[in-house]
């Protein structure tokens, strides 16, 4: 084929993926946001945020990967025409995330302890476990919000998400401002303070995209009365989302731990990552829009059975990607001593961010295909097999080489930074050798 039968399909492509990745770096500005205004605390209240995200985000990252299910099921029966099949899965989703939502609350709550074992300064323990608790509770409303979206993007209807997210994040914000600082007559709250901002505005999210949603002619039907649970169903997705999960699980677990061992070199080190994941984050999460927009066409063309012209779609969201990685790439390499200024006005802390970044450079194109792919074998349905890939690449391959370099070769964060960028080169090489493969089954069956 030629170059012009990929890039004819970008304007879609990002058609579908921009709501998702407006939506998804809202989320992150929100914790751009507290990150700045908590960094101006000091840093112990920086590195207090950092460490109360640990536990928050492994939890997050499996209500996330549970969710996530929805979306190449309803993709494929919406291709289908089966409104029965779809309305039945966007309300069992619900009722599995809202099921989620709860065990992972009080599965937090039950973890505080862990805290205290993961050798970090004491005064960030202090400040980091009110935080976590807080946030803790905004997971149940997370998680419905999030199966309202993974439908309405197994729909195409990406836009509604955003706009809730959007909506609830200015929110966050204004709060942030009033409850860290004590403004205008509010408490002086602090780290809490910012824990509370992010509680409301999740609560808020859920009730805004349903009122979205519910006001469109076509959405409408899928209100109108609420499907009986089903077996089928719930077991479908729970054998998406697990594995899902699990990939999620391995994936943010090895950034976890990047923050763990960064606490192990100390205060300042850890605020540092912290400043470096954040911005690392935002451009992964571009990375993330494109993947659910894998899923969404894959999971279309198989709904459709059309393997070659679902083979040219994914080809034109993976050169897509490599092109906008490649940008982010050039700007973290040429900002890096720039970036972390706008967190923090501590010359070693900003100097030490400044040599995480670098490495951040070299790993936007790896981190950002290995999530597209990984997003067009969810759209395959196939997610056991990545889910090894994952643990293989992060915790076989990753975690080892950051401990090894940060920790016992003393290279510090820098150190644990090339263990994260072997760990996501290996999983992006894995995960297309493995797309790879399943295209060349389904092509010898199609035409067997």
């Amino acid at each position: 084929m030629a170059l012009q039968d990929y890039t004819r399909e970008f304007g879609k492509n990002l058609n579908i993926a921009y709501p998702i990745m407006a939506g998804q770096i809202a989320h992150l500005l929100v914790a751009f946001a507290d990150n700045v205004m908590v960094g101006k605390l000091g840093d112990a209240q920086l590195a207090a945020v950092s460490l109360g995200n640990t536990l928050i985000f492994i939890a997050l990252s499996i209500g996330i990967g549970f969710s996530f299910a929805i979306t190449p099921l309803v993709a494929e029966a919406d291709a289908k025409g089966d409104f029965q099949k779809v309305k039945s899965i966007f309300h069992n989703g619900v009722l599995v995330s809202t099921i989620n939502g709860v065990i992972l609350c009080v599965l937090l709550f039950l973890s505080e302890p862990i805290l205290y074992y993961l050798d970090q300064p004491e005064e960030v323990i202090i400040l980091a476990i009110p935080y976590m608790r807080i946030v803790a509770i905004s997971m149940i409303p997370l998680m419905i919000f999030q199966s309202f979206k993974q439908f309405a993007d197994g729909l195409s209807k990406t836009v509604f998400a955003m706009q809730a997210t959007i909506i609830a994040n200015i929110v966050n914000i204004i709060l942030n401002y009033l409850l860290i600082y004590g403004k205008f007559g509010f408490p002086r709250l602090e780290v809490e303070g910012a824990a509370y901002g992010t509680l409301v505005a999740r609560i808020l999210m859920v009730p805004v995209l349903m009122f979205l949603l519910s006001r469109k002619v076509e959405l409408k039907r899928y209100f109108s009365t609420v499907e009986a649970f089903s077996v089928g169903i719930f077991k479908k997705l729970l054998n998406l989302g697990f594995p899902t999960a699990l990939q999620m699980f391995f994936e943010v677990s090895l950034f976890t731990a990047a923050i763990i061992l960064s606490g192990v070199l100390g205060t300042k080190s850890q605020a540092a990552n912290q400043i470096a994941l954040n911005l690392s984050a935002m451009t992964f999460m571009v990375g993330v829009g494109l993947s659910v927009t894998a899923t969404i066409r894959i999971g279309n063309q198989l709904g459709n059975g059309n393997i070659l012209e679902l083979k040219r779609i994914a080809r034109s969201i993976f050169l897509l990607t490599l092109i906008l990685d490649v940008i982010f790439a050039v700007i973290f390499y040429a900002f890096k001593d720039q970036l972390p200024w706008i967190y923090i006005q501590d010359v070693e802390v900003v100097n030490i961010a400044s040599s995480l970044l670098i490495v951040a450079a070299f790993f936007q194109v790896s981190d950002g295909l290995q999530v597209v792919f990984l997003g067009a074998l969810r759209g395959l349905q196939d997610v056991w097999i990545p889910s090894a890939i994952c643990f293989i690449a992060y915790w076989l391959v990753g975690f080892p080489v950051s401990y090894y370099l940060g920790i016992v070769l003393d290279y510090g964060g820098q150190g644990i930074w090339i263990g994260l960028l072997l760990g996501l080169s290996v999983s992006s090489m894995l995960m297309y050798l493995r797309y790879r493969y399943l295209i060349r089954v389904r092509l010898v069956k199609s035409f067997s």
